[in-house]
Formats: structure tokens, sequence, C-alpha cells
């Protein structure tokens, strides 16, 4: 994996956060909230129609869920395209362990909640930041490995 791969990818990774995040926020008004509900609902296997996000506390989280995840993908945009030119070992600790505290926090919450299949999703996300990140600084700029 080349630096250049792996700084386009980290980016890609960032606006995936960001889109995710304004597709969560889109639940908090009942007139956009029926593809949001339709991924709680498979979230909550087996599709059944019973997560609907009707209640005003699963639209005010939506909004919240939304807002804090379209927040930490532009952080992510940052550190990858302004800070890691300049200071790659503190941007790889910023998206290594942020996005490791994003994951047990959000996984336990899961697990908590009956939503495993979350985990699961959770687990892809965090390896496509982790794994490039952790890379950085091992990686040479026109390495093929």
């Amino acid at each position: 994996m080349t630096r250049d791969f792996t700084l386009r990818w980290l980016g890609f990774m960032s606006l995936f956060v960001i889109g995710f995040g304004l597709f969560v926020a889109l639940g908090a008004h009942p007139s956009t909230a029926g593809l949001m509900a339709w991924f709680a609902d498979l979230i909550f296997w087996p599709l059944d129609g019973a997560e609907a996000l009707a209640a005003n506390e699963a639209r005010l989280l939506a909004a919240i869920s939304g807002g804090v995840m379209v927040g930490w993908g532009v952080t992510l945009w940052l550190v990858v395209t302004r800070l890691l030119p300049l200071d790659p070992g503190l941007a790889r600790a910023m998206l290594v362990w942020g996005t490791l505290a994003w994951f047990l926090v959000d996984s336990s919450g899961s697990l908590a909640a009956g939503a495993s299949i979350n985990v699961a999703l959770n687990t892809v996300l965090m390896l496509g930041i982790v794994g490039p990140a952790w890379r950085i600084g091992q990686v040479s700029p026109r390495s093929a490995s």
C-alpha cells in the first residue's frame, strides 16, 4: 500500500463518515426518516418494519448522532489532509485512538441495545480507518507493498 493510496483511502473514509452522518441525521425529520428507519430495521434483524423512528426521542438521537458523525468525519478529513503531511505521528495517533474510542463505545452500546449487526458494521469501518492509519510512517511514498 503506497502512501498516496493510504492518504486517498483515509480521505474516502472521512467522506464516508460525513455521508453516513448526514444519512443518520435524515432520521430526525418524519418526512426524511424512511431510509434511516429501514436501516434501523436491518440492524435490529429481522426486517419486520418494527423500527419506525417515530418517537421524538429517536428523532432527537438521530439528529445528535448524525451531527456528531459529520463532525467526526470533518475532523478525520482535516487530520488526513492538513495534519498528516506535517506530523504523521500525531495524525496516526489521532486517527487510531479516536477511532478505537468511538468503536468501543458505539459497539458496547450496540451490544447492550441488542444490535449486534451494528458491531459487525462498526468493525468494518474501524478496520477501514485504523488499518491504513496504523501504517502511516511505515510506508514509503513509492512503496508497492
